[in-house]
């Protein structure tokens, strides 16, 4: 996932309100993480997906067990993820304090929560969204990213830039990559068996 241009500046977060949470950040304050930019010239936090072009026979496995999103130190992990329809999504407050988790779906029923405490609640999606925001109405910083899919074929650019999408039958499919900031991007790939196809993507910065 390549980035050329200039990197943005993100905006550093006052979490001076939060004791707990700002002593989590001893190295340097923390930024905002709508553009991650890694060392090595590449993007985090692309979530890529197959758009189109499976079969229509294809019938996707059932989950293998939840999602989890964790809220800690104030920020969401990860930032941008992604779910299977009617798969469990497990939000943890591992911070302590008071957070209030909204999705902002719109293919999906909205949902609003508190979590006073330390603490797991438990939400499915029922239909496909590309994607959900999430946000903490508490610490207005916090964001997060959810992509809801009938099937499992999609992944995140890590720190490295890289993603992988396993397992696809053989076909010939339409692959976006979306981000928060710098919108979507697709790719058409054809796979005949058991290889390995690369796609890449390149994003400007403005």
């Amino acid at each position: 996932m390549k980035f050329t241009g200039t990197k943005p500046a993100m905006p550093k977060i006052d979490m001076s309100e939060e004791p707990k949470c700002k002593a989590k950040y001893t190295a340097a304050p923390p930024t905002e993480e709508t553009v991650v930019v890694n060392p090595n010239g590449t993007l985090a936090n692309v979530f890529v997906y197959v758009k189109s072009g499976l079969p229509a026979s294809y019938k996707a496995p059932a989950p293998s067990g939840p999602v989890t999103l964790d809220q800690d130190g104030c920020r969401y992990h990860p930032h941008a993820f992604g779910i299977m329809v009617g798969q469990n999504l497990q939000i943890k407050n591992s911070d302590g304090i008071l957070h209030n988790i909204k999705a902002k779906g719109t293919k999906n029923r909205p949902f609003n929560i508190s979590q006073p405490t330390t603490m797991t609640s438990t939400r499915t999606f029922s239909a496909p969204e590309v994607m959900v925001p999430l946000e903490c109405n508490v610490h207005g910083w916090m964001h997060a990213w959810l992509g809801v899919l009938p099937h499992a074929f999609y992944g995140v650019s890590g720190a490295d830039g890289s993603f992988s999408i396993t397992g696809l039958p053989p076909g010939t499919y339409t692959v976006e990559a979306w981000h928060e900031k710098y919108g979507t991007q697709t790719a058409t790939v054809t796979v005949s068996g058991s290889e390995t196809k690369t796609a890449d993507f390149t994003f400007a910065g403005k």
